[in-house]
């Protein structure tokens, strides 16, 4: 139930910060800069937000440091994304998710794949490594 909760968790916070990003980049960034460098540019401060949120999670509920707890939490997030976001796509741009992978743009598109890889595997490569004082720190990301 613990890595459930923290799978929705990591998608609800990531997701929002995703919906507001992604408003900016369709308003006003894509306009001047186009479509794919818009894409190119939020790509790496989502990526930021995806490392801050997971490290905030796995401590703050207290994540187990099995690697099969950490892939369950950044996997059901990435069902949770994947499920949304073709949702969306089918309902708001009616194309089918076939018509939404062709039009993605060949760069910005491939590096949305990427991040979406890393999204998952976020969890666990944010390890906690515990002193004998019982101080974690994080040591990657």
């Amino acid at each position: 139930m613990q890595i459930l909760k923290a799978g929705v968790l990591y998608f609800a916070v990531v997701f929002g910060a995703g919906f507001i990003l992604g408003l900016v980049r369709i308003l006003w960034v894509s306009p001047r800069l186009g479509t794919r460098m818009a894409a190119l540019l939020e790509i790496p401060v989502m990526l930021a937000i995806a490392i801050v949120t997971a490290r905030w999670i796995v401590r703050r509920l207290a994540v187990p440091p099995t690697p099969s707890s950490r892939l369950g939490m950044g996997g059901i997030a990435l069902s949770l994304l994947l499920i949304e976001e073709f949702t969306l796509v089918v309902w708001l741009r009616g194309l089918s998710i076939k018509e939404c992978l062709a039009a993605r743009d060949p760069v910005a598109g491939t590096v949305y794949y990427v991040v979406l890889g890393l999204f998952a595997v976020m969890p666990l490569l944010v390890v906690r490594r515990c002193r004998r004082s019982q101080e974690c720190r994080y040591t990657r990301f």
